[in-house]
């Protein structure tokens, strides 16, 4: 099963983007519960850090939240898309003026 970019779920938002509530819900179960069932015994997550709570969602989204420093590991991609393609509105000029933190240079997976 794919999580990231998932058809299923993708679908269901569609559904929830016409204003289909009751059918986005519908498909929306349908992924989680084959996530479930695909999950139940195996590990799903995707950082490749070591982590105390590693595969644990709960938790590490809330240790997340409550410091609010940076969000997990396993969003990051996710958000820098989103931000790429932000920048693309100032032909990534912002590039120029980012200086990632000491801890990241040279060490593409942390």
């Amino acid at each position: 099963m794919i999580i990231d970019g998932n058809e299923t779920e993708k679908r269901a938002m569609e559904e929830f983007h016409k204003g289909n509530r009751k059918e986005g819900l519908r498909i929306q179960e349908k992924f989680a519960s084959a996530f479930r069932e695909e999950y139940e015994n195996k590990d799903h997550c995707p950082c490749r850090k070591a982590c105390r709570y590693h595969g644990n969602c709960k938790e590490c989204v809330a240790i997340h939240r409550a410091h609010q420093e940076h969000v997990p590991n396993c969003m990051r991609p996710m958000i820098n898309r989103k931000i790429k393609l932000l920048s693309e509105l100032t032909e990534h000029t912002i590039s120029y003026k980012i200086e990632p933190p000491e801890e990241r240079m040279g060490n593409a997976d942390a």
